[in-house]
């Protein structure tokens, strides 16, 4: 494993001790289950149409960030012969890098290590197949908390899942992208002489379209760009510029989950760009990085 994803499974699972939103019984002390996420919340699933039955596709939905754990719920359905017969319940970290049950199953989120009956992704799956059984979310009951009593074993909170579930379905099946699905990253070659940052981008892939960019950097003593930026340590706007560093990197990458293409932000001589308004910031590295993890998604 290299530096760099030595230090993102590390601060991935430092978010994970430190935030302190609502332990589980059965959770690592101090390692949270992040909280339910009002986004896309249904009263209840569409029902199956003509018979019990769900159209045939793929079916999405995603949450809104939760800045406190750090992480961001989605869900991808598939339905065949009008039955849901796959579910996928995921969350993409804030600063990129692996997706939840990745970092899990790597042992790096560490419920089971902290006396949880399970780890996380276990109990998850546990819930992902009783909604392959019953066909409906509305099954998984959720109490005041966020967690349930209808699924044997299961005791992270579910809230995420059976709202974004329920809003999938309410939605109708999804275009799929062209990508591959998974969680993918890129980086320099090296640390810049003059800066000392070496350039990295992550991105996250689910239904086939990009959910979630991360344009960042690392230096030689494993901080990480965008943190510096944000408290303040970078002072692009203490020399005079107009936003900070991460708040420009923040805009192209929500341009790039816009257009689904990095050659859709066109280049000038000095590598910035004029497609993106509010970035002045010079990003031909990202754009490169960005090209060269979406490479391993095709």
């Amino acid at each position: 494993m290299n530096k760099r994803w030595s230090i993102l499974l590390s601060g991935a699972l430092m978010a994970g001790l430190l935030a302190g939103c609502g332990s589980d019984k059965d959770a690592a002390a101090g390692t949270t289950d992040p909280a339910p996420s009002a986004t896309g919340t249904k009263e209840a699933s569409t029902p199956p149409a003509d018979g019990g039955s769900y159209k045939d596709g793929t079916y999405f939905a995603e949450g809104a960030m939760d800045e406190k754990s750090g992480w961001q719920p989605f869900v991808v359905l598939s339905v065949e012969s009008g039955k849901i017969t796959k579910a996928d319940w995921n969350y993409v970290s804030a600063k990129g890098g692996p997706d939840k049950k990745t970092l899990d199953k790597a042992g790096k989120y560490g419920m089971k290590a902290g006396g949880g009956s399970s780890e996380w992704y276990e109990q998850a799956e546990k819930a992902e197949q009783y909604l392959i059984e019953k066909q409906d979310p509305a099954a998984i009951t959720v109490t005041d908390e966020g967690k349930t009593d209808a699924v044997s074993g299961v005791s992270i909170h579910v809230k995420d899942f059976t709202s974004l579930s329920e809003q999938a379905l309410s939605a109708g099946p999804a275009v799929h992208g062209t990508y591959k699905d998974g969680s993918y990253h890129a980086e320099g070659d090296a640390f810049d002489k003059e800066s000392g940052w070496k350039p990295t981008v992550d991105i996250t892939v689910a239904n086939g379209k990009i959910i979630y960019a991360y344009f960042s950097g690392v230096n030689t003593k494993g901080e990480d760009k965008q943190t510096v930026s944000k408290e303040g340590k970078y002072g692009m706007k203490a020399g005079g510029a107009q936003a900070e560093w991460h708040e420009e990197a923040i805009k192209a990458q929500d341009y790039l989950i816009e257009k689904q293409d990095p050659a859709a932000i066109t280049l000038k001589d000095d590598g910035t760009t004029d497609a993106i308004s509010g970035v002045s910031i010079h990003i031909k590295d990202y754009v490169t990085l960005a090209q060269k993890a979406l490479d391993e998604a095709k």
